[in-house]
């Protein structure tokens, strides 16, 4: 059944079109609320244009900058000879085609990793030669069917080719777009003897990325990681935090715990900004409608935190029933009307899928200033 806007969905697109913000009262007024810094938000290419190319892929990273976005996002995962490549994870049989190379049979293992248990192979396996004879596939195939047309086109790249691909970028058209790793497992990795600090640090600053004013921010779900990165680099870093559960490698944490006023000024001693869920700032009630804005992000920007939401999609199966349209999960809704009213409680950024409809969003909603 097609699923139709209702009144609500309705009424907080009038308000958003307003400039809307809410009031003592509970109810939206005509005032929207400044970001952090009151500069534009940043739109951040969630592993490239991964609605359209197959994520962590150059052809993914090229085709976001061609909507000349603020940052391109990466996930790091190490090779057994301590190269950065990007994967959504080390666990590579759901973007890769290892399962087919009869060569790497035998490295299909178990593994333990943050306290899951995971099958199949993983990166730090591997060496880099090895992973190139690798080719990259779709994640989401049912989501997604028609990026299944670029399975095997692409290599897993590196995090100096995606470097070298931003300088590169730079030089042809002068626009220079940043760069925003998520250490993936930093603990983890750590434990086998690959940390992901010096060697990404090294690229970083090879490729002009050292210092807090360059366009780069580092991010990691844990917290232990990003206090040891506060004390080697100016680089400004983000806490990233989930609805529920905590930093895998503080058993004693919980996001919801740090989400608070007190947590928040805690995460503000060693990084920059927040990375919540979205659900986090406006959450959804049991009809998977948008209900009203929590405080976070007042509460962020009292600490000092700049708040950068992840992560924003255009299909039904991940949009709220207010913006959904068409008849599948895979159906395509009004992304940009969601993105909207998220960008009224004044987020400083957006993850997202589709940066195409992400920029074009913030530019429709900067045009009402």
């Amino acid at each position: 059944m097609k699923v139709k806007r209702g009144w609500l969905s309705l009424l907080v697109l009038f308000l958003v079109s307003a400039c809307g913000n809410q009031a003592e009262d509970g109810q939206m007024t005509t005032k929207k609320v400044a970001t952090l810094n009151g500069e534009p938000p940043i739109v951040i290419a969630h592993r490239g244009d991964s609605g359209q190319e197959i994520e962590h892929t150059l052809a993914a990273y090229r085709r976001s900058t061609d909507y000349r976005v603020t940052f391109i996002e990466p996930d790091l995962v190490l090779t057994k000879d301590g190269i950065l490549v990007a994967r959504h994870e080390n666990e590579i049989s759901g973007t890769t085609n290892i399962a087919e190379k009869p060569e790497f049979a035998d490295r299909k293992t178990t593994k333990t990793i943050d306290g899951r248990e995971y099958t199949g192979w993983f990166t730090e396996d591997f060496t880099l030669a090895e992973l190139k004879t690798l080719r990259a596939k779709e994640r989401l195939p049912e989501v997604r069917p028609q990026n299944v047309a670029w399975d095997g086109q692409w290599e897993i790249p590196t995090f100096e080719e995606i470097l070298q691909f931003l300088q590169e970028h730079e030089a042809k058209t002068g626009d220079r777009v940043g760069v925003y790793p998520e250490t993936k497992h930093p603990s983890y990795f750590a434990s086998i003897g690959l940390p992901h600090d010096e060697p990404m640090l090294q690229l970083l600053e090879k490729y002009g990325f050292s210092d807090a004013q360059d366009p780069v921010f580092i991010q990691s779900f844990e917290v232990g990681n990003l206090q040891k990165l506060a004390e080697k680099t100016k680089i400004r870093l983000v806490q990233l935090v989930a609805e529920e559960g905590g930093p895998p490698d503080r058993e004693d944490m919980r996001y919801a715990d740090m989400i608070t006023p007190a947590g928040l000024a805690d995460i503000a001693k060693y990084a920059s900004g927040l990375g919540p869920s979205k659900s986090l700032i406006i959450g959804r009630d049991s009809e998977n409608r948008l209900v009203e804005p929590t405080s976070l992000v007042a509460d962020a920007h009292a600490a000092g935190l700049v708040v950068h939401p992840w992560t924003f999609r255009i299909e039904n199966v991940f949009l709220p029933a207010d913006f959904q349209g068409g008849y599948t999960a895979s159906s395509i809704g009004d992304i940009k009307a969601e993105i909207a009213v998220y960008l009224a409680t004044g987020i400083d950024g957006i993850f997202t899928d589709n940066p195409r409809e992400g920029m074009v969003a913030v530019d429709e909603f900067k045009a009402k200033d």
